[in-house]
């Protein structure tokens, strides 16, 4: 069998490490493992790789990473006349292997002739994004997993103009990645004689300022925060990844003067050893947070997670609990406070342009109409959005001021061409302060957004299918859906069927993603996860008030699952 042949000549290859080769050869007599470790090479996609850490083709370690890294450096020779010269800037976060990944990647390049630049130590993703373009960069490399669990790591391809590749020359740039069929023999440079010729430059405080700078240009209210600063209580949580500094830093340098960082989770710790899982998406993670929370009396905990490119916040709700926003009540939040601030600062250009997923909430477009700025819907992936503010750049049809998805990712101003939690923590604990300092809370805020645009609500829900036989039944279950789309959902007619693969849809690339419109507005999509063996399923809805939107949703959830179960 093929993915036996592919074990052999890992594990009898002469260019291969000790370690490798022992890890291999403790599996010989487990052909299941074998199999899931050989069976195919891990998916340069077109975000880059992401995968369980280990040895084998479908799995992330030294040998992947440098193929990934030599397919990347034959793609800007052959494609570009100054690439090569221009250099590649590599960053990672705290994860197992990160900081070996960047140098591969780093000596991968310069071994192929490409200047290199990287980062003297862990570093969010946003700062990778905003670094490309300020040293003018041809692109990018992040050694990061986000928010998977600890047994993965990742790798992040990133262009010219700091965002991720897109169609299409994401497909161009796999390409030349599969080409590369020699996993333990491609040429790495050295690391000291690369330093020592100028091939390999580390980035230290002095980007860090840069950065700095451009997060803190993206705040509003500068008095209110001094207002407010001695009775405003923050508690913060990196969740043991790369945001402790940067945020701290952005906080304070804003006016924050009361931050309380989880001491359990303020070190970088690759086995994020106090969590199930290192994701501000998951009220679990903020257990800590909320322990802290209760002691300091906390206005609001915000938590980053491993790569710090999202951010989620807990707040207290009518009952004194702290309760987890949702991506999308966040994201409305920040693009209500951006809006009106600016609006009412005489600071929001007349071409102004928010944009966010097809998959997140609705509400955005009404929030947008009543500040006289454009809406646009992208699809999931925030590279997407970094394409959007790029054209627009080009072309001087819109001036970007933010854009979000429900994943709990956002940016402000276009400094960044990624989501960015270092700006979104500031923003989100400069709107609590603001609100606080009008007497309210945020959930207080966030009812006078539904009493002004209507009652929205939204929910995600996510089936897990691991292995081999998961993928196949994701497959499936897709094939059902496209294939056979129900005639109604709930006892609600079906009113529209949206399929974005092949690019059937007028205005977005192929996609593998189904979305359907009920006569009554109501709505649901479903995509395989790009990131981790998942469904994900997306809906929203619209309500008379507050209840009667929950109300609503409950029963478009129960339908859409009893649905995707039956398959």
């Amino acid at each position: 069998m093929e993915h036996i042949k592919r074990y052999e000549l890992w594990r009898d290859n002469a260019a291969m490490d000790d370690e490798t080769r022992a890890e291999l050869l403790a599996i010989a007599e487990d052909a299941q493992e074998i199999e899931e470790r050989f069976h195919q090479d891990l998916a340069f996609g077109t975000g880059g790789l992401r995968g369980i850490l280990g040895a084998g083709t479908n799995r992330m370690n030294v040998y992947t990473v440098r193929r990934a890294s030599q397919g990347l450096a034959n793609y800007i020779l052959e494609n570009t006349t100054d690439g090569a010269a221009r250099g590649v800037v590599v960053s990672h976060d705290s994860r197992r292997f990160s900081r070996q990944f960047a140098l591969e990647t780093a000596l991968i390049m310069i071994a192929s002739g490409i200047k290199a630049y990287v980062f003297e130590d862990l570093r969010p993703t946003p700062q990778l994004s905003f670094a490309i373009r300020q040293l003018g960069c041809i692109a990018g490399v992040m050694i990061t997993a986000s928010h998977n669990p600890p047994e993965y790591n990742g790798y992040k391809a990133y262009w010219a103009d700091g965002g991720q590749f897109v169609a299409p020359q994401d497909e161009d740039v796999i390409a030349y990645v599969n080409k590369i069929q020699d996993f333990a023999g491609l040429k790495v440079a050295d690391k000291d004689e690369a330093i020592k010729s100028g091939m390999l430059t580390v980035l230290g405080s002095d980007m860090d300022d840069k950065y700095m700078d451009e997060v803190l240009s993206q705040s509003l209210n500068a008095d209110v925060i001094a207002k407010m600063a001695d009775d405003f209580n923050i508690v913060y949580t990196p969740l043991n990844g790369a945001g402790n500094v940067p945020v701290c830093h952005a906080l304070r340098s804003a006016g924050f003067k009361h931050i309380h960082v989880v001491p359990q989770q303020e070190q970088p710790d690759p086995n994020f050893t106090t969590l199930k899982y290192p994701n501000p998406e998951d009220p679990d993670a903020f257990a800590l947070g909320a322990e802290l929370a209760k002691a300091k009396n906390a206005d609001i905990i915000v938590a980053t997670d491993p790569d710090a490119d999202r951010m989620g916040a807990m707040v207290k709700n009518r009952a004194g609990e702290y309760e987890l926003l949702s991506g999308n009540a966040a994201g409305i939040l920040l693009a209500e406070y951006i809006l009106s601030q600016k609006q009412a600062q005489g600071k929001l250009p007349e071409n102004s342009a928010i944009i966010s997923t097809i998959v997140s909430t609705n509400i955005t477009r009404e929030i947008a109409a009543a500040y006289g700025a454009a809406f646009y819907e992208v699809l999931t992936g925030f590279k997407y959005i970094a394409e959007k503010i790029r054209l627009w750049e080009q072309s001087g049809e819109h001036t970007y001021i933010f854009g979000f998805e429900e994943s709990y990712g956002y940016l402000s101003g276009s400094g960044v061409r990624d989501k960015d939690a270092i700006s979104a923590t500031m923003l989100i604990c400069e709107i609590a302060a603001w609100y606080k300092s009008r007497g309210m809370s945020i959930f207080d805020g966030l009812d006078e957004i539904y009493k002004k645009y209507g009652y929205f609500k939204e929910a995600v829900k996510s089936v897990t299918l691991k292995g081999m036989e998961g993928l196949a039944k994701i497959q499936t279950t897709m094939a059902g859906l496209r294939e056979n789309p129900p005639k109604s959902v709930g006892g609600v007619a079906l009113g529209e069927f949206r399929d974005y693969k092949g690019g059937k849809v007028a205005g977005f690339p192929s996609s593998d993603v189904l979305y359907y419109v009920l006569e009554d507005g109501a709505w649901f999509c479903v995509r395989p996860s790009g990131t981790e063996p998942k469904i994900k399923i997306y809906m929203g809805v619209t309500g008379d008030d507050g209840a009667d939107a929950q109300r609503r949703l409950g029963i478009l959830s129960k339908s859409v699952l009893e649905l995707i179960g039956d398959l």
